[in-house]
């Protein structure tokens, strides 16, 4: 039904097309029909000591505001991610901001991190029981003269409603953001929400959003860091501001961030890198390009634990979950596998 509908929705501005899809959710308008794979045991796993129906989570970017992330349960997504959230409500960049990359199966974003703010999606998570793992993803407001007290902010609010905290410091789409890359900056804000994390004696665990255009001296290094903070999860990757030489649709050069197939193999590279760095220590959650059973396969084989989409439903529709794992499962039962972990690295 949505390949009937995708051209139609496409021919509306995909910022309001996803408000609509928002909507749509909110309203259960969107049904699970395709997931004929719910609690199958090739796909179960744990994190942070909680068992997951599967590996297949919403990304951060799609529930901005943690409106709907019971309905993407409901899909069949096996976590959702939520956010990016800042302290304070902010309207973001100027539209138009989104734009799709048909030709290239792409989005080109360059939103900035437009929320609500803190203390209204607080109070919605705490009306609104999740019904899965839920990981919130925190950031600095555009004009915060303190980003790094930005993200202490952003870990004392949610802390004891999240199943995981992700300290974004990857979009390309608030100015220097991505500075905290940098080995000094790095150090002082894990070091700093290390010693939060102990004030408020909370053992939410945390993940660090990295950005795909990251060199390779910066994978050691990073991977150094994240080891001496005690991280729990680096998810591989945020949006590329680079990867444009090869695409088709005349708007590759709209300035953002760039998702969706095009990113698919820096991606798994990258997470390739740090799945032999890390050695198990530290969970990798992939995403980038995952859109079908293959994509996702690929995603196990470089490193990754869990896998993440967004712009894969954009293309694929709301079922995708469903249609991954059945893709999924035939590959793995192909290769005789009894549980998608036992494939996790042997690219």
């Amino acid at each position: 039904m949505f390949s009937k509908l995708r051209p139609l929705l496409f021919k509306i501005d995909p910022e309001k097309a996803h408000n609509l899809a928002i909507q749509s959710l909110k309203f259960n308008l969107v049904s699970n029909i395709f997931d004929e794979n719910n609690n199958d045991p090739i796909f179960k796993t744990k994190i942070f000591g909680k068992e997951l129906d599967n590996p297949i989570g919403m990304a951060a970017g799609f529930d901005k505001n943690a409106e709907v992330y019971n309905p993407l349960f409901r899909l069949g997504f096996g976590f959702v991610e939520v956010g990016t959230i800042t302290p304070l409500k902010q309207y973001g960049n100027s539209k138009p901001r989104v734009f799709r990359l048909v030709e290239d199966q792409a989005l080109i974003n360059r939103l900035g991190f437009n929320n609500h703010g803190a203390d209204t999606v607080l109070d919605r998570i705490q009306s609104n029981k999740k019904l899965g793992l839920l990981g919130i993803n925190i950031g600095p407001n555009k004009d915060s003269v303190d980003r790094l007290n930005d993200y202490l902010v952003g870990l004392k609010t949610f802390h004891q409603v999240a199943d995981y905290i992700t300290i974004n410091i990857s979009s390309p789409n608030t100015e220097n953001l991505r500075n905290f890359h940098e080995e000094t900056k790095l150090q002082e804000l894990l070091k700093s929400i290390l010693r939060e994390k102990d004030n408020l004696k909370s053992k939410v665990p945390i993940a660090v959003k990295i950005s795909p255009d990251i060199d390779e001296n910066q994978i050691n290094l990073i991977s150094e860091i994240l080891l001496e903070n005690q991280i729990k999860m680096i998810i591989v990757s945020n949006t590329s501001e680079s990867s444009r030489n090869d695409l088709k649709d005349i708007q590759k050069h709209q300035k953002g961030g760039l998702s969706g197939k095009p990113i698919e193999i820096k991606s798994n590279i990258l997470i390739n890198k740090f799945y032999k760095i890390l050695n198990g220590k530290i969970k990798i959650i992939g995403v980038g390009g995952v859109d079908s059973g293959k994509a996702a396969y690929d995603k196990f084989l470089a490193g990754a634990d869990l896998i993440q989409l967004y712009t894969g439903m954009v293309f694929k529709g709301p079922n995708i979950a469903g249609i991954i794992k059945k893709d999924l499962k035939d590959l793995l039962l192909r290769d005789g596998v009894k549980n998608y972990t036992e494939i996790i690295g042997n690219k």
